[in-house]
């Protein structure tokens, strides 16, 4: 009798877990030009993605895009709506006065980085860009975003992550922000250079959040390498079940991303 309500108990205690389990497929750059987001539209109404964070500082991003994401929760939730914001070339500020700027945009990730790591960034005009963006969200869809996250991880550079959560805490005080510490044991990915210096930079951006009490993803699943070489193919290995299933013991809400595509992306952006 013990045995069998030990195992009615286990198995309940399961049931919980899986109830509370949530992987977060999600597709970055919305907006950032019409073929995107046609295919981002598409693989949510396909079951395939269940978030995507928008680019509101894409040139090719307006009102237009956004109605027919925000039509897809009309008659239910099937996607979380986020905020990507954007701070590196080829993109360019939304508000005046941002610096340092190169040919009118944003500096390159490299500079941005660079910059970042010297203390050499002005938070001021980093603060009112960032709330301009989210302002953009708010005139777009009426409402603040469910998520945020910065295009090419900014938002855990040094001095950014700081701006960043000050003003998603005043801006969306019930949206949670991405971090990007590995869903399983860094030992396991010494070959992943940028999993594992965005590992490193998430320990500090986690610890930030929780003194704000801004909400975080427990972990996060995948990355592209520096040489951005991913086989898309089906029978990829992240596209794989042991890819998916693994992180799914540590973590109850795993992030995964990706860019999906109808048609070229823009090479340059004016």
């Amino acid at each position: 009798m013990a045995v069998e309500a030990a195992g009615k108990s286990a198995a309940v205690t399961a049931k919980r877990f899986a109830a509370r389990r949530r992987v977060w497929l999600v597709a970055d750059d919305y907006g950032i030009s019409p073929a995107v987001s046609a295919a981002i539209r598409d693989l949510v109404v396909r079951g395939r993605l269940n978030a995507t964070s928008v680019m509101v500082a894409a040139p090719s991003f307006d009102r237009s895009e956004a109605l027919p994401l925000t039509m897809l929760n009309i008659a239910a939730t099937r996607v979380a709506i986020g905020l990507h914001v954007t701070l590196t070339a080829p993109f360019r500020p939304l508000s005046t006065g941002f610096r340092p700027l190169r040919r009118g945009a944003f500096p390159s990730l490299g500079s941005m980085m660079a910059r970042a790591y010297l203390g050499r960034l002005d938070r001021k005009t980093l603060a009112i860009e960032i709330a301009t963006q989210f302002k953009a969200f708010q005139s777009a869809f009426g409402r603040a975003p469910d998520f945020v996250d910065g295009h090419q991880h900014v938002q855990l550079l040094p001095e950014i992550d700081e701006v960043f959560l000050a003003v998603t805490k005043e801006a969306a005080p019930l949206a949670w922000v991405r971090q990007c510490g590995l869903a399983v044991p860094p030992l396991r990915r010494l070959s992943d250079r940028k999993a594992l210096l965005l590992h490193y930079l998430s320990g500090r951006f986690r610890a930030r959040a929780a003194a704000l009490g801004v909400r975080t993803n427990p972990a996060f699943a995948r990355t592209y390498d520096f040489a951005a070489r991913m086989p898309f193919r089906p029978s990829a290995a992240w596209a794989r079940p042991r890819f998916i299933l693994p992180p799914l013991r540590r973590a109850i809400h795993l992030f995964v991303t990706c860019g999906p595509q109808r048609g070229p992306r823009p090479r340059r952006l004016p």
